[in-house]
């Protein structure tokens, strides 16, 4: 799976709508729906947010943390 497939996915777990997730990861809604549609891809920071949700969640983060990693070595 893409990061953007593995955002969505940890996102619709928890039934939250992109601006909901965004306030949960501590941006806006726009950037969740550019995660998720492929077009932009966190940066550090907002990794680090969607890690820390995850762990708070007791959510598997190695998928999506994976798929962003292989995404840098593709570029």
């Amino acid at each position: 799976m893409t990061y953007s497939e593995e955002i969505k996915k940890i996102r619709q777990k928890f039934f939250l709508s992109q601006e909901a997730f965004g306030r949960e990861i501590g941006v806006s809604l726009s950037y969740v729906n550019r995660y998720e549609g492929g077009k932009s891809k966190p940066n550090m920071s907002s990794m680090k947010k969607i890690k820390e949700f995850c762990l708070k969640h007791n959510i598997d983060y190695i998928s999506v943390e994976e798929a962003w990693l292989n995404y840098n070595v593709e570029d």
